[in-house]
């Protein structure tokens, strides 16, 4: 299949963050907000999941969700995920399904941290699945502005100026 193919074959959008996703499941069951606390405004569902396509021309650009967030790695090439804690600490994980290489094909990035991706070989693409749980709304998306979060985290510069589209 082509990536043409396979984006319409999922029928996948473009996502805010960049790549393209579409939303495969949201559990019936939902978590009051009383039960979630104050990291959460209003109710959320128990669990959602998305498939998301990450092209080589594109990258998954900083942000970060209240919740963990599930990587679980499908097809293609493999992807660098970098993560800045809340403490302002980076580290990365080669996302993909060469185990003997030191790929990992599931991965969880914890709650409350900034996160961005990119696909490492030339002219590829990678599809993965993200699991959320509380289950995802849009209300816990926060995409990172350039200036902000080099503010937060000036010994990042350089890492942030290649992963944000925002000023």
């Amino acid at each position: 299949m082509t990536l043409e193919e396979i984006i319409e074959h999922l029928k996948l959008e473009p996502h805010p963050e960049g790549g393209y996703f579409r939303e495969t499941y949201r559990s019936e069951g939902i978590i009051p907000q009383t039960v979630l606390g104050k990291s959460f405004d209003g109710e959320r569902n128990y669990s959602t999941a998305i498939y998301f396509l990450l092209t080589s021309d594109n990258f998954s650009a900083f942000h970060k969700v209240a919740q963990d967030e599930f990587w679980h790695f499908h097809i293609g090439a493999p992807i660098e995920l970098h993560m800045i804690n809340p403490k302002g600490e980076h580290s990365h994980i080669i996302i993909g399904n060469n185990m003997l290489n030191g790929e990992t094909p599931q991965f969880v990035v914890p709650g409350g941290y900034w996160f961005a991706a990119q696909i490492m070989e030339q002219n590829s693409f990678a599809l993965v699945s993200c699991t959320v749980s509380p289950g995802f709304d849009f209300a816990d998306f926060d995409l990172a502005k350039r200036s902000e979060l080099t503010k937060q985290f000036p010994q990042h510069s350089q890492l942030v100026e290649q992963f944000t589209r925002v000023e």
